[in-house]
């Protein structure tokens, strides 16, 4: 019989026909699974040179983010969810990326937008500073700053877009055009006095729209380009202490400011920069988002005016709250913001030619998120897990229990605010698990059941995916490190 099946099996790959003395030759998954492959047989490379590259990243959102992500989508959309493919999923190639950096297992956000962003790791709490430097020492800066891939495309005539929907400032969207002892120094308030050898990162922002290399910049941060003297449109003083308005500075270099989303719905067009402060600190959750434009209604605007210049352009665009909904440990808005993210690739892909726009999806690291089994398909990703329907398909709508008699969830966090651990007056911690019902879970403002308490749940040094679709996409493949990102973006950028 082995050799029998073999042989069909053969038979059927040389033909390139599905033979049908396979008795599942007829089953949906079957015929699914050789479509596959017909695709996967037909991909072509794509050789050309990327005249535009779009970086997209969901700060946090790991292979097990991406996977609740995918299971949310495709069950508010009525589906069970996980068989549903989110739009960077059905891109043609990907790889499994090594988040590491040069000082830690787990890294945080500013050293791996480094590493993508200039092709080599550095260490925690920097951005496009070398390795060999210590965290906040400044007076070794001068001379230790990374070529970035922004400085480049800039020198190739290309236009820069820098989107997200944390503050500006934050260590993605700061990694376009910064280079700091510390991430943390996001205006001169923050800035150690006896450090005089590099600016804040606001005022580097400043710096790269003046010198034309920034030519769109658009999420939070207002707090940090303005005066503790100004109050801003929303009530909120700013924190420099240096008694300068980096908006009205900007805005006399001929540019552009919008602060909520009827200013943003009128932008008009032109060359000057284009400054967008949406909040304070971080946009909205897309959960709560109120009075400010969406992440691909951004994407969309900045597409449009960075497409005018006809060498191209580098767009970065970062859904940073993902990240913080997941240090909250309050999964629904992880979701939400996740399928906002998804949106916007969606809208990039509509907007672009995929034969000269190189399109990377990807995410700086994971988090300490985690799954419960056995539940049934159906089991709603933020609440209970729901048993396994031996006679169907869809779950039997009754919750598993856990030894201690109660239900649980689909997911939860290793570490966070969502502890069951509970500190007592000696200081020590104990506790059990509190029973939740599939009701409660599901509230948006539920913290997911976690393990080792703490304020703030951490990132997790596992695997990130990368999504490429376009010019050169076939060169990402593999498990690599997450520097060759940028050695993806480059050569496509530069092929002959």
């Amino acid at each position: 019989m082995k050799t029998s099946a073999l042989a069909v099996i053969a038979a059927m790959t040389a033909s390139g026909a599905v033979a049908q003395d396979i008795s599942q030759a007829d089953s949906d998954w079957f015929t699914a699974g050789q479509a596959t492959i017909e695709q996967r047989l037909a991909l072509q490379p794509n050789t050309n040179r990327a005249r535009n590259v779009i970086l997209f990243n969901a700060d946090g959102n790991g292979v097990g983010t991406n996977y609740a992500i995918r299971l949310f989508a495709g069950q508010q959309a009525g589906g069970l969810g996980d068989d549903h493919v989110l739009p960077y999923e059905a891109f043609p190639n990907m790889a499994l990326v090594k988040t590491y950096t040069v000082n830690g297992q787990t890294p945080d956000s500013a050293p791996t937008a480094s590493a993508m962003l200039t092709g080599v790791k550095s260490k925690n709490t920097m951005i496009n500073v070398d390795g060999d430097v210590a965290v906040g020492d400044c007076a070794n800066l001068p001379g230790n700053e990374l070529t970035t891939l922004t400085q480049i495309a800039d020198q190739m005539g290309k236009s820069i877009g820098v989107i997200s929907t944390a503050r500006l400032t934050h260590a993605t969207p700061a990694a376009a055009y910064a280079a700091t002892a510390n991430r943390d120094w996001e205006d001169d308030s923050l800035l150690p006095e006896e450090c005089d050898t590099q600016k804040d990162i606001a005022a580097q922002l400043f710096d790269a729209m003046e010198a034309g290399l920034i030519d769109l910049a658009m999420g939070g941060g207002r707090q940090h380009f303005l005066p503790t003297a100004v109050t801003d449109d929303e009530g909120r003083t700013g924190t420099r202490t240096d008694g300068r308005n980096l908006v009205e500075e900007i805005t006399a270099l001929g540019g552009q400011y919008v602060w909520n989303d009827e200013g943003f719905a009128a932008l008009e067009a032109g060359d000057g920069p284009v400054l967008g402060l949406f909040e304070a600190s971080h946009m909205q959750y897309e959960y709560d988002r109120t009075g400010e434009p969406s992440l691909a209604e951004m994407t969309s605007a900045a597409i449009e005016r960075l497409s005018s210049n006809e060498e191209g352009y580098f767009l970065s665009i970062e859904a940073g709250r993902v990240d913080h909904a997941n240090h909250g440990g309050n999964l629904h808005r992880v979701l939400t913001d996740g399928v906002a993210f998804a949106e916007a690739v969606q809208t990039a892909i509509d907007m672009v030619d995929d034969t000269d726009t190189l399109i990377l999806v990807t995410a700086d690291h994971e988090h300490a998120i985690a799954f419960n089994g056995y539940c049934g398909r159906g089991s709603d990703i933020t609440g209970l897990c729901m048993g396994i329907n031996d006679a169907g398909v869809e779950h039997t709508g009754e919750p598993e229990l856990a030894a201690d008699g109660k239900p649980y969830t689909v997911a939860g966090y290793l570490n966070g605010a969502g502890s069951v651990l509970v500190e007592q007056e000696d200081g020590s911690y104990s506790g059990e698990r509190p029973e939740v019902s599939n009701e409660e879970a599901m509230d948006a403002d539920y913290l997911q059941q976690a393990l080792v308490p703490m304020d703030s749940e951490t990132h997790a040094g596992t695997d990130v995916a990368l999504y490429a679709h376009g010019p050169w996409a076939h060169l990402v493949g593999g498990t690599i490190e997450q520097n060759v990102i940028f050695h993806v973006m480059h050569h496509a950028m530069t092929a002959e």
